[in-house]
C-alpha cells in the first residue's frame, strides 16, 4: 500500500492505493495561521470496506499534521470516532 498527499492551496487529498487500485481517500483543509488541519471526509471504496483502510488514512493524516506541528480537527464523523478511540492523539486532537 502507498499513500500520496496532493496539496492544492490550503486543501488536499491523501489517497491510499495498492499496485492497481485506489483504496480510498481523505480530504482535508489546512489553516496554517491557526496551526490546524481539518479532516473533511474519509472515503473507502466499497470493495475495500471493513479492513481498517479508513483508519489507515486517518493515521496518515495524523502523521502529516505531526510533521507540521498542527492540531487536528476531525470534522468528519468517521475520523472523529477513529481518533476518539486512539490513545496517542490527545496532544493534537481538537473538538468544538
Amino acid at each position: 500500500m502507498k499513500y500520496e498527499n496532493k496539496q492544492t492551496g490550503n486543501g488536499g487529498i491523501i489517497t491510499l492505493s495498492n499496485d492497481t487500485d485506489e483504496i480510498g481517500r481523505l480530504t482535508y483543509t489546512v489553516f496554517p495561521e491557526e496551526q490546524r488541519l481539518v479532516i473533511s471526509f474519509v472515503l473507502v471504496h466499497r470493495q475495500f470496506e471493513g479492513r481498517g483502510m479508513g483508519k489507515y488514512l486517518v493515521e496518515e493524516s495524523i502523521r502529516f499534521a505531526r510533521d507540521n506541528n498542527w492540531k487536528v480537527y476531525p470534522h468528519c464523523s468517521y475520523a472523529r470516532s477513529v481518533m476518539k478511540r486512539m490513545n496517542d492523539v490527545d496532544d493534537l486532537l481538537l473538538y468544538r
